[in-house]
């Protein structure tokens, strides 16, 4: 696994392969196997590899029109790294329900792609995006369902160090093939509190 973005071991050390104990029909193609506690366990490769694909759509996009949506704790920091990062913008509160719909509502915004945290949690900013025609790119856990998610991110979707190195390699990703200087990205950035 020479090809990954960063070795096996730290991609191991961050949990970003710990599923939960269900798995979705929509996962399974991502899932390794399942250990002796009845964990679904997601494929580092297929992650890594999930990480650059998603890295090259997204790179395709104007910054401005990319919109990182994070309403898990967890998330917000990472999220927050992210978009600053690139120069997107990022919600992380609680999505307001109309924000990519109603022009009349202050956060009001039209997004040209999103990136949604979890599809469950984030599901309100999933489905104005859909409504609108707007790509989706969502880090999906082993129980999330894919359903209207355009491009998946399999991962650990819920862990504070999982989320950070999530966010973290796909913002170098990004920058990398904008051909932007990517010295300053520090993994411990991304990192949300305790």
């Amino acid at each position: 696994m020479s090809d990954l973005l960063i070795s096996e071991e730290a991609y191991r050390n961050s949990a970003i392969h710990i599923g939960t104990k269900i798995r979705s029909a929509d996962m399974k193609r991502f899932t390794a196997y399942v250990n002796k506690e009845g964990l679904n366990i997601l494929d580092i490769k297929k992650i890594d590899e999930r990480i650059k694909v998603a890295a090259k759509f997204l790179s395709k996009y104007d910054p401005s029109g990319i919109v990182f949506v994070a309403s898990r704790e967890y998330a917000k920091k990472p999220v927050k790294a992210a978009a600053a990062a690139i120069s997107a913008k990022a919600l992380t509160e609680r999505f307001i329900p109309g924000s990519f719909t109603n022009p009349d509502i202050p956060l009001y915004t039209e997004p040209d792609v999103i990136v949604v945290n979890d599809p469950a949690t984030d599901s309100q900013a999933l489905r104005e995006a859909v409504a609108n025609g707007v790509p989706v790119v969502a880090l999906c856990h082993t129980n999330n369902s894919t359903s209207f998610v355009d491009l998946v991110l399999p991962g650990n979707n819920k862990g504070r160090e999982s989320l950070a190195l999530i966010y973290y390699l796909l913002t170098k990703e990004i920058l990398k093939l904008k051909e932007k200087d990517t010295s300053q990205i520090k993994q411990e950035d991304f990192l949300a509190e305790l």
